[in-house]
């Protein structure tokens, strides 16, 4: 399957800044059933875009603007194939907890094993454990696959009812919240009361008709994968309670989402900022040639011309405002 992905961000700023510093993480990754096509990346003002990949293989872009500015707009065009992953079983050989221990012991995993900063255990994480009965039973697939139900029906998916930096506890004391929220509570979990290496996934979801996801079509996605014995990293999806498949795209790997944020930077200033993202993920027919670019539908020309807009300037003050400012600093 072919995706045509188009990710927008805006930041609107209330007064005009020096300068802006940004990395993103928004170039889809090309490994196991997945590759990246072709890539680009716009950014208003224009500047230089450099980039390098981190340890994990994420593709990592990263740029300076200086001088005055009121906004910053990053544009994100991908075309990915993503192709079926061989079936996931319901369980595993009675034996499967020896294999992924021993698999463990001869690996390199403990850093999707401790602690991270959105993925610690607290005690309302305890008290979850215990009341969903997380432990090590049956086998790892069947626990995880049950778990991945737990988690779904436990918590409501609500927008905006949590932000980027809010912790666990947030999503556990009201029952609601959104992909991020479910992925480092899973992740704790697992880490912690199954002791099994986990890592959390950023990246993209193709909401079709007859999908029954709750998460919203226009924004980014967030999963898990799990270590599993002779399956490699599987792919889990507490939010609408999938296994990960080909309408997920995987954009960056790590412990949560404070190694891989789609952005991340500062600016020198004296200003309160105001965030939009838009996303798109739509079915492409396959690759183009060479010199043709990707067809943009006409909703989404008129989101980012409306947003490459440069915000709305005050009209310079007049004489007798100017006496009237000096008066005031001169008293």
């Amino acid at each position: 399957m072919y995706y045509s992905i188009r990710h927008l961000t805006k930041f609107l700023y209330s007064n005009q800044v020096s300068e802006s510093m940004m990395e993103t993480r928004m170039h889809p990754r090309s490994d196991q059933n997945q590759r990246c096509l072709t890539f680009h990346l716009s950014v208003s003002p224009r500047c230089r875009v450099f980039s390098y990949r981190d340890h994990l293989s994420n593709h990592v872009h990263h740029f300076d603007i200086p001088g005055m500015h009121g906004q910053l707009v990053i544009v994100a065009e991908s075309l990915v194939e993503v192709q079926p992953g061989a079936q996931v079983p319901a369980f595993l050989a009675p034996d499967a907890w020896a294999d992924l221990d021993a698999m463990v012991e001869n690996g390199d995993y403990w850093e999707m094993l401790l602690p991270s900063e959105f993925a610690a255990p607290t005690p309302a994480l305890d008290a979850l454990a215990a009341e969903l009965d997380v432990r090590r039973r049956d086998d790892p697939l069947m626990v995880l696959h049950h778990l991945n139900q737990q988690i779904y029906e436990h918590f409501d998916y609500k927008p905006k009812s949590t932000h980027v930096d809010s912790p666990i506890d947030l999503a556990l004391s009201t029952k609601t919240g959104v992909c991020q929220d479910f992925a480092h509570i899973m992740i704790t979990l697992v880490r912690s009361k199954l002791r099994i290496p986990c890592r959390y996934v950023s990246g993209y979801l193709f909401h079709g008709e007859s999908d029954m996801d709750r998460s919203v079509s226009s924004a980014t996605h967030a999963w898990i994968e799990v270590l599993i014995p002779h399956l490699g990293w599987v792919g889990f999806d507490p939010t609408n309670w999938l296994v990960a498949g080909d309408r997920h795209i995987r954009t960056a790997i790590g412990r949560d989402y404070s190694d891989v944020p789609p952005t991340h930077g500062i600016f020198r200033g004296r200003a309160e900022s105001e965030l939009t993202v838009a996303v798109r993920v739509t079915p492409s027919l396959g690759t183009s040639s060479l010199d043709q670019e990707l067809p943009v539908p006409e909703d989404w020309s008129i989101l980012v011309e409306k947003a490459t807009q440069l915000p709305e300037q005050p009209p310079p003050p007049t004489r007798q405002q100017q006496m009237a400012q000096q008066q005031q600093e001169n008293a």
